[in-house]
C-alpha cells in the first residue's frame, strides 16, 4: 500500500470515529452509512472529486449529492476534513439547535451541501437534474478554445433510495438521455431499516440498470484501490451512458455488535462506542479525534484543489475576454428581471379574446422565453395539452444539449425532482408542466423545493371541475388548497388571460421559492370591466379589488381563477355596495403589508362570500366566522363543464343567495 492509501484508510477510520462520537453525543442519528461508506468518502474527498472548499459554489466543481441524507454525518465529517467552513465545533453540535450540522443535509445551511436530502430517492432525481444542467452548460458556454464546464455529478444512494419510485423514474430518464457526466454510487449493504434487504427486494440491480442504458461496475466498497479504479473508469469513460458503481459494503462497519445487520442503520450502535473506538485505533481519552498526519494530508490536498481551481480561473478569464456575449448570458443567471420588466414584454390580449388560461399561458411564455434565454421548459408527456413548449427552440436530447424543451415522459415525480436539481445548480431556470390533478405525483419534490427555496415554476393545467367530461379522477377539487398549505409555496390561479400574464411575470421574478400556476382547460371570458393593468399588477400582490363599490360597502365577494366571473356577475345583482376581490394567490397576498391587506379586505365589512370550485376550508381565513363559501367539498362529475358547474351549485345564483342570507 502507498503512503497515500494508508493515510486515506486511516482517515476513513477517523471519519467513523467522528460519526460515532457525534451520534453518541446527541443520542440520535444514523451510523450505518457513515461507517459503511467511510472508504468511499476517503477516496472521493481525499483524492478524486474536483472541488474547492474555499469556494463551495465554484462553477466547475464536481457536484456531490448524498441521496441517503440520513447518513448526514458522512457528509459533515468529510466536509470538515476537507477544509470546508464546517469546524469541529459544529461537528460536535450535530443535530443541536441552530447548528450547521442538522439531522439531514440542508441546502444553504452548510457549505458544501448541494441539495436538501432526507426523503429517500430525491437526491438521485436531483443529481440527474444537475447532470442535465452540466450538459446544457457545456453546450451553451464551452468553446473549441476553452471548455469551462466539464464537471461530473456524483450521487451516493442506498437500498432505500433505490427502492423509491422517483429514483427509478429519474434513472430511466438519465439512461435515455445518455447523461454520461453522472456517476451514481450504490451503497449496497443488503440491509434496509427494518430488516435485511432480502425481505423486500430480489432484483438484479446491475442487470436492471444495464437494461436502461447505464454502464455498471461492482466493487468492494471497503477496498480503496478497487473503488478508486472503478470511479476513475467511470469519470473517464466515453460510452455515452451514465455510470452506476455498485459498492458492496458492510453497514455499521467498525461496530462489531451491529455491523452487517438492520440494527446498524440507526443510533443503536452508539452504545458500543468505546469498544468500537478502540477497535478503530482511536485514543480512548480523546473524542472527535483527527490525527495530525490526516489533517496534514487533507490540508495539502486542499492546496492542490485550490491550485487546480486557480488554473481554471485563468481559463475562465480568457474565455470571458474572448466571449463577451456568452459571459453576459452566464452573468444574467444571477440577476433575474423584475416582474414589471417582464410584463412589458407580454403584449396585451385582445379584448374579445376567447382563451383558456393555459392558452394564454402559451402566449405569455413565448416572449418571456425570448427575454430569459436560460429558462427551461419541460412536460410530462403533455405538451399538446399544457401548451408550455418554447416554440422558438427544440428538444433537449443526446443530439442537442442546447435544447430548452425537456420531454420527461410520464414521470411526474422525477420531473419535479430533476427540476429541483436544475434549480439547485442555479444556472438555468426550470419550469415543468402536467395536469394539476397529477401534482400529487410531484408533491414530495414540490415540498422540498419550498423548503430549500428553489425557484421552480410549475405550469399545471386542467385546474378544476372545468375539465368536464374527464370526470372526478381528473378534476382536482382539493389539489389547489392542498398545495396552498405548503409553506413558501406560491400558488397562483389566474382568472383570465391578463391575470395569466401577471401570474407568469410573478412566477419568473421570484427567486426565493417555487410557484405553481393553476391554469384552465376551458375557455374563460376576458374580464374587460377591470382594466388590463389592474388585473396584471393585482396578481403580483396576490389579491386586489376587481370591482370597487360605488355606495357604502355592504358585501365583499372573493374568488380565484375561473370562478371570478361568477363573483362579478353576482355583484351586478347585489348592488352598488358590493366589492369584488380577486385572490389569485393566497401566500402572495399574505406577504403584503397589513395596511394593504386591510385596504382590500376592510375588517369593518363582515358580510363576505367566497366562491371557488374546490374545497372550501382555506377561505375561512378571509371570510371570517360570519362569511360563507360557495365551494365543493366533494368530488366532481363527468359531464360537459357548464353542466358540472350547474349540477354542483357553483353558480352566480348561489353566490347571490349566500350573500343575501348573511
Amino acid at each position: 500500500m502507498t503512503l497515500q492509501t494508508l493515510l486515506l484508510a486511516k482517515a476513513a477510520n477517523q471519519a467513523r470515529g467522528l460519526a460515532i462520537d457525534a451520534v453518541h453525543a446527541c443520542s440520535s442519528g444514523h451510523l450505518g452509512l457513515p461507517l459503511g461508506c467511510a472508504e468511499i468518502g476517503a477516496v472521493l474527498y481525499g483524492h478524486v472529486l474536483t472541488h474547492n472548499p474555499d469556494r463551495p459554489r465554484w462553477l466547475n466543481r464536481d457536484r456531490f449529492v448524498l441521496s441517503a441524507g440520513h447518513g448526514s454525518m458522512f457528509l459533515y465529517s468529510w466536509l470538515h476534513l476537507s477544509g470546508y467552513d464546517v469546524p469541529l465545533e459544529q461537528v460536535k453540535k450535530f443535530r443541536v439547535l441552530h447548528s450547521i450540522t442538522p439531522g439531514h443535509p440542508e441546502f444553504r445551511e452548510t457549505p458544501g451541501v448541494e441539495a436538501t436530502t432526507g426523503p429517500l430517492g430525491q437526491g438521485i432525481g436531483n443529481a440527474v437534474g444537475m447532470a442535465v444542467a452540466g450538459q446544457m452548460a457545456a453546450a451553451r458556454f464551452n468553446t473549441a478554445e476553452q471548455a469551462i464546464f466539464d464537471y461530473h455529478v456524483v450521487c451516493l444512494a442506498g437500498d432505500g433510495c433505490m427502492q423509491e419510485g422517483v429514483a427509478m423514474e429519474a434513472a430511466a430518464f438519465a439512461g435515455h438521455q445518455k447523461l454520461d457526466n453522472l456517476i451514481l454510487i450504490y451503497d449496497s449493504n443488503d440491509v434496509t431499516l427494518d430488516a435485511m434487504a432480502v425481505k423486500t427486494q430480489s432484483e438484479n440491480t446491475a442487470a436492471r440498470f444495464k437494461a436502461i442504458e447505464w454502464d455498471v461496475q461492482t466493487v468492494d466498497g471497503h477496498d480503496l484501490t478497487a473503488f478508486l479504479k472503478a470511479f476513475n473508469k467511470a469519470k473517464k469513460a466515453k460510452s455515452g451512458k451514465p455510470h452506476l458503481i455498485i459498492a458492496k459494503t458492510i453497514i455499521g462497519k467498525g461496530i462489531p455488535e451491529v455491523a452487517g445487520t438492520a440494527k446498524g442503520h440507526g443510533e443503536g450502535g452508539a452504545k458500543f462506542s468505546e469498544g468500537a473506538r478502540a477497535g478503530l485505533g482511536l485514543p480512548a481519552d480523546q473524542h472527535f479525534f483527527v490525527s495530525d498526519d490526516v489533517r496534514a494530508y487533507f490540508a495539502g490536498h486542499k492546496e492542490r484543489l485550490i491550485k487546480a481551481c486557480n488554473r481554471w480561473n485563468k481559463r475562465y478569464k480568457a474565455w470571458r475576454a474572448a466571449n463577451p456575449e456568452k459571459a453576459a448570458l452566464l452573468d444574467s443567471a444571477a440577476t433575474p428581471p423584475s416582474a414589471a420588466h417582464l410584463l412589458g414584454k407580454i403584449p396585451l390580449f385582445p379584448a374579445d379574446a376567447k382563451l383558456a388560461t393555459r392558452a394564454a399561458g402559451r402566449d405569455a411564455l413565448q416572449p418571456l422565453a425570448a427575454e430569459l434565454p436560460l429558462l427551461i421548459g419541460g412536460s410530462a408527456d403533455l405538451y399538446g395539452s399544457t401548451l408550455n413548449y418554447i416554440a422558438s427552440d427544440k428538444d433537449f436530447d443526446a443530439t442537442n444539449r442546447s435544447g430548452r424543451n425537456i420531454r420527461f415522459g410520464i414521470r411526474e415525480h422525477a420531473m419535479a425532482a430533476i427540476a429541483n436539481g436544475l434549480a439547485y445548480d442555479g444556472l438555468f431556470r426550470p419550469s415543468v408542466a402536467t395536469f394539476l390533478v397529477f401534482a400529487d405525483y410531484s408533491r414530495p419534490s414540490m415540498r422540498l423545493a419550498a423548503l430549500a427555496k428553489l425557484p421552480v415554476v410549475y405550469i399545471y393545467t386542467h385546474d378544476s371541475i372545468g375539465v368536464g367530461e374527464d370526470g372526478p379522477t381528473h378534476q382536482p377539487v382539493e389539489t389547489v388548497s392542498a398545495l396552498r398549505l405548503i409553506p413558501n409555496f406560491d400558488v397562483i390561479r389566474p382568472a383570465d388571460p391578463e391575470e395569466t400574464a401577471g401570474a407568469f411575470a410573478a412566477a419568473l421574478e421570484r427567486t426565493d421559492g417555487p410557484t405553481l400556476l393553476a391554469l384552465t382547460r376551458q375557455v374563460v371570458p376576458m374580464l374587460n370591466d377591470i382594466p388590463p393593468h389592474i388585473r396584471r399588477a393585482g396578481v403580483l400582490k396576490g389579491g386586489y379589488v376587481a370591482v370597487q363599490e360605488t355606495a357604502p360597502l355592504t358585501h365583499i365577494l372573493l374568488s380565484a381563477g375561473s370562478e371570478l366571473q361568477l363573483a362579478l356577475a353576482a355583484a351586478k345583482t347585489l348592488g352598488a355596495g358590493t366589492r369584488v376581490v380577486s385572490m389569485p394567490s393566497f401566500l402572495r397576498f399574505d406577504r403584503q403589508p397589513a395596511e394593504y391587506r386591510e385596504s382590500i379586505l376592510p375588517s369593518s365589512c363582515r358580510k363576505r362570500v367566497a366562491v371557488e370550485a374546490g374545497v372550501s376550508g382555506l377561505w375561512s381565513k378571509y371570510i371570517g366566522l360570519d362569511g360563507k363559501v360557495v365551494g365543493l367539498d366533494r368530488f366532481g362529475l363527468s359531464a360537459p363543464a357548464p353542466i358540472v358547474y350547474q349540477e354542483l351549485g357553483i353558480t352566480a345564483a348561489a353566490v347571490i343567495a349566500a350573500a343575501q342570507s348573511l
